[in-house]
C-alpha cells in the first residue's frame, strides 16, 4: 500500500525536495481557497495537510497531489453562508461517504467514457483558470479596502521576479537536475529580494489584504478531532446531501482526469477506484479534524511531476512539510515574495496546456473541435464537472448521429421469400432509418429478417422489432427472424413478451465481451 519508492535513481531525494516545492506552492492557494468558500485560512490549510497525506498515503495514483481546491470551494460558499462552518464539516464527512462508495462499487472505470476531445478542453480549460488566477496578485486593496492594480515600479518589479523565477525552472535543468529547479527559483527569488531589501509582496502582505488583519499568520496547532455541531435530523440530511453529492461529483471527476492526465504523462497506470476510496477516506477524516476537504490538484500535480516527484513520498512529504510551516515555520514562508509563487503557476500554466490543440483546426473532425472548444469555454465560465458533462453529452450525440447514419437495409428474394440484411448497429438513433426501410404491405407472404450483420443495441431497438412484427401481424404475413447474435438473444430473452417474433434456428458462435477479455 505504501509505495514510497519506485524505480528510478535517487527517488526517495527527488520525492522529498519535490514535496518541499509542493508544500510551498501549496500554502497561498489553500489560503485563497479557504477565503472563497468563507471560512478561517486554517480550515483550508488543515484540509490541504490532511487530504495531501491521506491520499498520498492509500490513493491510486502516486505522484498526485490533492488538497483544497477552487472547484469544490465556489460550491461551498453558498452552504457556509447560509448555515455556517459546522454544516460544511457535516457535509465534508458525507462527502467522503459518497466517494468511497463510489470507489467500492467500482465506479471509477466509467472516467473511460470521457473521450479525448474532452480530455484536450479539461486541460487547456484548466490551464486558462490556473493563468487568470494569478492575476489577482497583481492587485492589492487600498485604504478603503477596494483591490487595485499595482503600478509603477511595483509592477515592474512584480513582472521582473517573475520572469526571473520562469527563467531559473526553465533553464536550470541544462545545468543541472540534482535539486529540483522550481524549489532553487524559490529560494532565489526569495534570498534576492531579501538580500537587496526589496519592496516585493510577499505572502504575508497576501495574508494581510485577504483578512484585513496587519497580524495575520498562517501559524497554528494540530488540528483536533471535532464532531460537527449539527443536529442528526431529516432537516439536517435536507441540507447537506445535495451539497455533499455535487461536491462528492466534483471532486471525483476533477480527480480522476488529473489521474489519467498523470498516467499519460508518465506512462504508468493509476488505479482510479483506488483513488476514489482515498478521496473519501480523506474527506471523511478531514471532516471530523475541521479541514474543508479538498481533491486532486492539477496543478500543484504538475509541480510535483515536472519536479520529479513520482512516487507516494512526494505527496506524503509535501503535506509533513505543510504541517510543519503551520506548527513552526510559519514566519519563514510568509517572506517568500508572491511573484516566485506565481512564476511557478506561470510555467505550470505553459506546461499543463496542450498547445499542439491548436493546430488540430481541419486535421480533425469538426465535430471533436467543437467539444474541445465547448469544455474550455464552460471549464473557465463554469466549472469543471459541468463541463466535462457537457462534453460527454456532445460527444455521445454526435457518435449517436453518425452511427444512425450506418444503418443501411439490403433486400433480396429467393423463391418467394423476402430476405431483408441490415447492416449497422441497431439502437435509439437508428431506429427510424431501420424502420423506412420495410414495407409489410407490399412484402410476399413470408419474410426473413437476417441479422448476422446487424446488432440490437438497446430497448429502442426491441421495440422497433417489436412494432415490425406487429405490422407485419396486422398485414398477415409470416415473420422470421435469424442470426441473432447471443447478446441480442440475451436482451429478445430479457424482454419476454415484449418481443413478439418467431426465431428461426440459429448457429451457435461466439461474441467477444469482457468476460473473454
Amino acid at each position: 500500500m505504501f509505495q514510497l519508492l519506485i524505480s528510478r535513481t535517487q527517488s526517495m531525494k527527488a520525492d522529498l525536495l519535490s514535496g518541499l516545492t509542493v508544500a510551498l506552492a501549496l500554502v497561498p492557494e489553500a489560503v485563497a481557497f479557504a477565503f472563497v468558500a468563507g471560512v478561517e485560512p486554517l480550515v483550508g490549510l488543515y484540509a490541504a495537510f490532511m487530504v495531501g497525506l491521506i491520499t498520498a498515503a492509500i490513493g491510486g495514483r502516486p505522484g498526485m497531489i490533492s488538497g483544497a481546491t477552487g472547484a469544490l470551494a465556489v460550491v461551498m460558499v453558498s452552504l457556509v453562508a447560509q448555515h455556517g462552518v459546522e454544516y460544511l464539516f457535516a457535509t465534508v464527512v458525507l462527502m467522503g461517504v459518497f466517494q468511497i462508495a463510489a470507489g467500492v462499487f467500482r465506479m471509477g472505470k466509467f472516467i473511460r467514457m470521457v473521450p479525448y476531445p474532452v480530455m484536450l478542453g479539461f486541460v487547456n480549460g484548466l490551464a486558462i483558470v490556473i493563468g487568470l488566477a494569478q492575476f489577482k496578485q497583481f492587485q492589492f486593496s487600498d485604504e478603503n479596502g477596494e483591490l487595485q492594480w499595482l503600478q509603477g515600479s511595483d509592477m515592474g518589479m512584480m513582472v521582473g521576479l517573475i520572469v526571473l523565477t520562469m527563467a531559473i525552472i526553465h533553464y536550470l535543468p541544462r545545468l543541472t537536475k540534482a535539486v529540483p529547479s522550481t524549489l532553487v527559483a524559490i529560494l532565489s527569488v526569495t534570498l534576492l529580494v531579501i538580500g537587496l531589501d526589496l519592496d516585493a509582496r510577499t505572502v504575508q502582505d497576501v495574508l494581510r489584504d485577504m483578512t484585513g488583519d496587519p497580524m495575520a499568520t498562517i501559524a497554528g496547532g494540530l488540528p483536533q478531532f471535532h464532531i460537527p455541531m449539527v443536529d442528526l435530523s431529516l432537516d439536517t440530511l435536507k441540507i447537506i446531501v445535495p451539497y455533499a453529492l455535487i461536491l462528492a461529483a466534483i471532486g471525483l471527476i476533477e480527480s480522476l482526469l488529473t489521474l489519467t492526465l498523470i498516467d499519460e504523462i508518465t506512462e504508468t497506470r493509476g488505479r482510479s477506484n483506488k483513488e476514489c476510496v482515498g478521496q473519501g477516506v480523506a474527506n471523511v477524516a478531514t471532516g471530523f479534524f475541521g479541514g474543508m476537504g479538498g481533491c486532486a490538484m492539477i496543478g500543484q500535480s504538475m509541480i510535483n511531476i515536472n519536479s520529479g516527484g513520482f512516487g507516494r513520498a512526494s505527496g506524503i512529504s509535501a503535506a509533513l512539510f505543510l504541517l510543519a510551516f503551520i506548527l513552526f515555520g510559519s514566519s519563514l514562508i510568509e517572506i517568500i515574495p508572491v511573484a516566485a509563487l506565481v512564476g511557478v503557476m506561470f510555467i505550470v500554466v505553459i506546461g499543463t496546456f496542450e498547445w499542439a490543440s491548436l493546430r488540430l483546426w481541419g486535421k480533425i473532425p469538426k465535430s471533436d473541435l467543437l467539444v474541445v472548444v465547448a469544455v474550455t469555454g464552460v471549464t473557465v465560465w463554469q466549472d469543471l464537472a459541468i463541463a466535462v458533462v457537457v462534453g460527454v453529452i456532445i460527444s455521445a450525440l454526435v457518435f449517436a448521429w453518425k452511427h444512425a447514419k450506418q444503418m443501411v437495409v439490403e433486400e433480396m428474394e429467393d423463391e418467394g421469400v423476402k430476405i431483408y440484411l441490415p447492416n449497422g448497429p441497431l439502437f435509439f438513433s437508428s431506429v427510424q432509418n431501420f424502420r423506412d426501410h420495410f414495407t409489410p404491405s407490399k412484402d410476399p407472404d413470408v419474410v426473413i429478417i437476417d441479422f448476422a450483420n446487424c446488432r440490437v443495441m438497446d430497448h429502442s431497438g426491441l421495440e422497433a422489432i417489436d412494432g415490425l412484427a406487429e405490422r407485419y401481424l396486422k398485414a398477415g404475413k409470416e415473420l422470421h427472424i435469424r442470426h441473432l447474435s447471443q447478446e441480442c438473444r440475451d436482451l429478445l430473452d430479457k424482454a419476454g413478451d415484449l418481443v413478439e417474433v418467431n426465431r428461426m434456428e440459429d448457429p451457435n458462435y461466439k461474441v467477444a465481451d469482457d468476460r473473454l477479455g
